[in-house]
């Protein structure tokens, strides 16, 4: 083979590694939809988890999601909730004998309960606020979890009488308190992807 030849295919060769170079930084170009925010991006990896190894929760930890919890927006500041924290195994699992939809418990190393106080709430219609302030308690559980490591999952208790009836009595819950979820936590033991749910016909500008 002549030098000519030879010099062709090197150039051939340079050539194709800087088209590939030119590739792979194209690829990896941030586009709108992928914003640099670890806020952003830890909303979107946030999924539900089901299955949990047996690595434990430490107190610490639920301190951290509970503080989370009540850094949430709330209806007049009125604060209408209360938690429950659980990190004992017998109580899981008896719990879980009440909850026939939150069979996770069984696996999870601990749990948060997110109660609505009927006593904090607002007057009359604005007493239903704390379902509201509630549900955005139990998101930055959610968020807080996902932010930590940890795998959690929304179970719900309200509305259904039957449920609610059944956690208030399991915890001799006062008359004032509604619990309106449990949340199972733990380490997940498996990699899940999150939902992409996402969908452009439900976004409305200025008019519908």
């Amino acid at each position: 083979m002549n030098i000519s030849k030879i010099l062709n295919i090197v150039l051939l060769l340079i050539l194709i590694g800087v088209f590939a170079v030119l590739a792979t930084n194209k690829s990896n170009k941030p586009t709108e939809k992928q914003i640099d925010n670890a806020v952003i991006q830890n909303i979107h990896q946030r999924k539900s988890v089901r299955n949990y190894t047996e690595e434990k929760v430490t107190n610490e930890q639920l301190d951290t999601l509970v503080r989370a919890a009540m850094a949430a927006p709330t209806a007049m500041n009125k604060q209408p909730w209360a938690f429950i924290l659980i990190n004992d195994r017998a109580v899981m699992d008896s719990l879980a004998n009440v909850l026939p939809r939150a069979q996770m418990l069984r696996e999870a190393a601990a749990a948060v309960i997110v109660c609505g106080d009927l006593n904090k709430a607002g007057e009359a219609e604005a007493q239903q606020f704390w379902i509201q302030d509630c549900s955005a308690a139990s998101q930055n559980i959610l968020l807080a979890a996902q932010s930590m490591g940890l795998g959690a999952v929304w179970t719900a208790v309200y509305p259904k009488e039957e449920s609610i009836k059944d956690v208030k009595t399991f915890f001799g819950m006062p008359e004032n308190i509604i619990p309106l979820n449990v949340i199972p936590i733990g380490y997940p033991s498996k990699d899940e992807n999150p939902k992409d749910k996402y969908k452009a016909e439900n976004i409305h500008f200025n008019k519908w």
